[in-house]
């Protein structure tokens, strides 16, 4: 069976908020969302640029990445942005499997 790898990605409105989404493409989706066609919370927001994107593997983690990601502050958001090891660290605690207590 083959496996589809999900990304993680942050898209930069004019007003430079950060809209955090996943995809399985993220040429194919950021492009929808520069058409008026991916998420409403996008349209009408004026030029859009893509700001990050970084593959998470299984949907169920993107999901979880995505909602961890979306619990963070601009200022956190902006320190992802610009590589400041957040991104990876995230990857990391939620690849880590939960510890067993007695």
């Amino acid at each position: 069976m083959l496996t589809v790898c999900w990304f993680l990605y942050l898209v930069r409105t004019a007003d430079n908020a950060l809209y955090t989404g996943i995809t399985t493409d993220v040429g194919r989706r950021f492009l929808e969302h520069q058409t008026g066609k991916g998420a409403k919370a996008l349209r009408g927001k004026g030029e859009l640029s893509l700001a990050f994107s970084a593959p998470v593997g299984e949907r169920s983690l993107a999901l979880k990445m995505e909602y961890r990601i979306k619990q963070l502050t601009k200022r956190q958001k902006e320190r992802l942005v610009a590589g400041d090891g957040s991104f990876e660290a995230l990857y990391e605690s939620l690849q880590t499997p939960p510890v067993k207590r007695d």
